[in-house]
């Protein structure tokens, strides 16, 4: 009953806030705990700048009239999520994998677009209160949701499954990512493969399946229905790579009227992705039209295989992330560039636990089989294995370095993990 009760609240005041720094008049302020913080101190703050209510935990914030006490602020949040998901009968599509989910959902997102009120995930809201959060964002009028979903351990997903409730689902990969939490490949494998295992338990569930990964194949089976897609066989879309520079054109060549497919992405890698909305909008009944000119409309950002210009230079700025399967397609998809004068800028990759030396490691040797003008490592365990490229701290060093060239008609690709900040060597 206490859900009903909070949920009551929320129907007068459908926003959502856990950050008194983004709150608006009639926000429900969620008083969230984090390792340095708890989000109860802060109920006066929020209820001072306009919060209609705090849902707290702790008895000694109650305000009268105020303030909802619950026994655990993140569970409410969640609990109150599936409560409102529950409320919708439309298809709820969720997305995961190793790498190119971002990219997957938005591209998916822009799609549906332009036919359904389509509600998603914002940036990478992907985590244990970005999914809620989410989910409590979608109103009355939506006619379908994508939801991304995150993971860095077994268990994660299938709990986003419970509160999300998805009736379709899209496994992008399964790379080597967050091998300190999945304690390798096949614990990447079990822990994203969750999403499948929640579909496989419903009546009409849809999986929607790169065919070209044989993993992806088991995966997958039990699965009421499984839409396939690939670069060839026997799959329900195909297509191709006609054209990488300077963007990705991809050749619809079955399943689908489109051909060229024009879009602003950089990169081969993208091809799976740009398959993955196709075959997505077809089974949404999307015009063929309509969805090339999505995915042709859309440009990336936040640091994902966007393309920049600085004078006579072009840098491809995939800095938001970094695992040793997005590290590798990225550094070979470079290598295949046409142009003379070609410098990489890497920062190093985290969460790969004791693989982590091996990684870099493999990395390094990998550069090596290429013609670079350049290479500069950034941080974290390129420090601390033997390469012959040059070397940086961290990336204000790398940028002071960069800023020192005076580069001319040099291709960049700035590249690493999140917590290596790389697009800082781009900074003015």
């Amino acid at each position: 009953m206490q859900i009903q009760q909070l949920y009551d609240i929320y129907t007068k005041y459908p926003s959502v806030q856990t950050d008194t720094r983004k709150l608006k008049q009639g926000d429900i302020f969620f008083a969230l705990k984090g390792g340095n913080f708890n989000g109860n101190t802060f109920v006066q703050q929020a209820l001072d700048a306009g919060a209609a209510c705090a849902v707290i935990d702790e008895e000694g914030y109650e305000i009268p009239g105020k303030t909802f006490l619950v026994a655990d602020v993140l569970t409410a949040l969640q609990q109150l999520a599936k409560h409102h998901r529950e409320q919708f009968s439309i298809p709820f599509i969720a997305v995961t994998g190793s790498n190119g989910k971002t990219t997957t959902k938005e591209l998916i997102h822009t799609v549906l677009s332009s036919v359904y009120k389509t509600y998603t995930t914002e940036g990478n809201l992907n985590n244990h209160i970005g999914i809620p959060l989410t989910l409590l964002k979608i109103k009355g009028d939506a006619e379908v949701a994508v939801i991304e979903m995150g993971a860095n351990h077994i268990g994660e997903i299938a709990g986003y499954c419970k509160y999300a409730l998805p009736t379709h689902g899209l496994i992008t990969n399964c790379g080597k990512a967050h091998l300190e939490g999945f304690g390798g490949i096949e614990g990447v494998r079990k822990g994203k493969g969750e999403l499948f295992d929640h579909l496989r338990t419903l009546k009409d569930g849809t999986a929607f399946v790169m065919w070209d990964y044989d993993y992806l194949h088991d995966m997958s089976k039990g699965i009421q229905t499984i839409i396939k897609y690939g670069t060839s066989g026997k799959v329900d879309v195909a297509g191709r790579v006609k054209q990488s520079e300077p963007f990705l054109v991809v050749d619809i060549i079955k399943g689908s009227a489109n051909t060229a497919i024009k879009t602003q992405l950089v990169g081969e890698y993208n091809l799976p992705n740009v398959l993955a909305a196709v075959v997505v909008g077809r089974t949404f009944s999307v015009p063929e039209e309509k969805i090339r000119t999505a995915i042709e409309n859309y440009i990336p950002s936040n640091s994902r295989s966007q393309l920049v210009t600085k004078g006579s230079n072009k840098i491809i700025l995939d800095a938001y992330n970094a695992n040793p399967s997005s590290m590798k397609l990225a550094i070979e998809n470079f290598a295949k560039l046409h142009a003379d004068n070609k410098v990489l800028m890497l920062g190093a990759m985290a969460e790969l636990g004791e693989e982590s030396l091996n990684e870099h490691k493999a990395i390094t040797d990998l550069i090596k089989q290429y013609k670079w003008k350049n290479v500069v490592l950034v941080g974290g365990d390129f420090l601390k294995i033997v390469h012959p490229f040059l070397q940086f701290q961290n990336a204000t060093e790398a940028k002071q370095w960069w800023q020192q060239q005076q580069f001319a008609n040099t291709h960049f690709l700035v590249k690493g993990s999140r917590s290596m900040q790389m697009e800082k060597v781009l900074e003015d």
